[in-house]
């Protein structure tokens, strides 16, 4: 077997170096060969550039102009309140989100496109104050629609680009990255939930586009981030992710208004012993019943404060957030099975959702 090898490897080797070196110094047949393999564009560049994004997303970032009568006039003179703001178009329908606080009392709201379309006749569909989010209606044709991915989940540390028109400069891009995810000390609603990031956001940002680096809508722009001590923080600025948006906009379609779940009661995770949870190790087997309405759905229904509920709706209380939402997306009226554990019994008891009322 040695002997054969011996007087078969000399002569490949060989044959391998000589077409080496026919490849290597002969172009035509080293392109035949090997092919030009396009690279990504990032290793293809000598720069990195999010250009692409902008060309999908900019031209369904809109201008929004609102023009309220003060009720208090100056001098005996009526004057008027300006307020600017941005807006993302969302389909080739003309509906257009903005935030809340951007039209509230306006008497009159103005829609400026990027191709300098201007619309006086502007339709306010509706708006929820819980989100900050408000629904416009324009008629036009070839309207530039945001891109959105609805399979996008935002993480931590995503690259992301707020597109707006602060302070009527024109249409201005500015970059970040996601800080974190599910705020809501910020909203003190547990209905909501903003996007953290550190894109900056001024005034006239806000309703504007937080897209990711394809150009997908990853949320709407909304307020930056105040303390009642009114310090100058910076790099702090919220918007409502995509998915809640896109929960809202449907609902103001449908009704006019966001409809949701209420029955009465906060809750706090607990332990398999009852304690409360604070970190993400420990396993959730319970959510204890805080903050009971004395006179809501729940009360009514007899769930005492201090319950621990183990499933609502067939759901386990794993996730308090994810149950809290699901009541909030449930249809007034609709009875949803408590089970709880009281007083070393588990015990089950029937609730009739309420409609949440919100404040203007």
């Amino acid at each position: 077997m040695l002997k054969i090898l011996k007087f078969i490897l000399p002569p490949l080797f060989a044959g391998l170096g000589i077409a080496f070196l026919v490849v290597f110094f002969s172009p035509n047949m080293r392109t035949a060969l090997l092919p030009n393999v396009p690279l990504p564009s990032a290793m293809s560049s000598n720069h990195l550039s999010f250009s692409d994004a902008v060309k999908r997303a900019a031209p369904s970032v809109v201008t929004v102009f609102s023009e309220s009568i003060s009720k208090e006039p100056r001098y005996k003179r009526q004057n008027t309140v300006q307020e600017l703001g941005s807006g993302v178009i969302m389909s080739q329908d003309g509906y257009i989100l903005t935030n809340y606080h951007v039209i509230n009392n306006a008497d009159q709201i103005l829609v400026i496109l990027t191709d300098g379309r201007r619309f006086f006749d502007v339709q306010l569909i509706g708006f929820d104050t819980i989100t900050d989010l408000a629904l416009l209606k324009i008629n036009a044709d070839h309207l530039p629609v945001i891109p959105v991915n609805d399979d996008y989940s935002s993480s931590v540390g995503d690259i992301v680009l707020a597109i707006g028109n602060p302070l009527n400069l024109g249409q201005t891009i500015t970059q970040g990255i996601i800080s974190a995810t599910g705020k809501q000390k910020i909203t003190d609603s547990p209905y909501n939930n903003l996007l953290q990031m550190d894109a900056a956001i001024n005034v006239g940002n806000s309703g504007g586009a937080l897209v990711n680096s394809n150009g997908d809508l990853v949320g709407i722009t909304s307020a930056q981030f105040k303390t009642r001590e009114n310090l100058n923080i910076q790099g702090i600025f919220f918007a409502v992710p995509y998915s809640l948006v896109k929960e809202v906009m449907a609902k103001l379609i449908r009704h006019g208004r966001v409809v949701r779940g209420y029955l009465g009661f906060e809750g706090t995770a607990v332990d398999s012993t009852g304690k409360e949870v604070n970190d993400s190790l420990t396993p959730v087997a319970g959510m204890r019943i805080t903050n009971l309405d004395p006179l809501g759905p729940a009360w009514q229904a007899g769930i005492e404060e201090q319950d621990i509920v183990i499933e609502i709706a067939g759901l386990s209380v794993a996730n308090p957030q994810k149950v809290l939402e699901k009541i909030g997306n449930t249809e007034p009226g609709k009875e949803i099975e408590f089970e709880l554990y009281r007083n070393g019994k588990i015990e089950k008891i029937m609730v009739t959702v309420a409609e949440l009322e919100t404040k203007l």
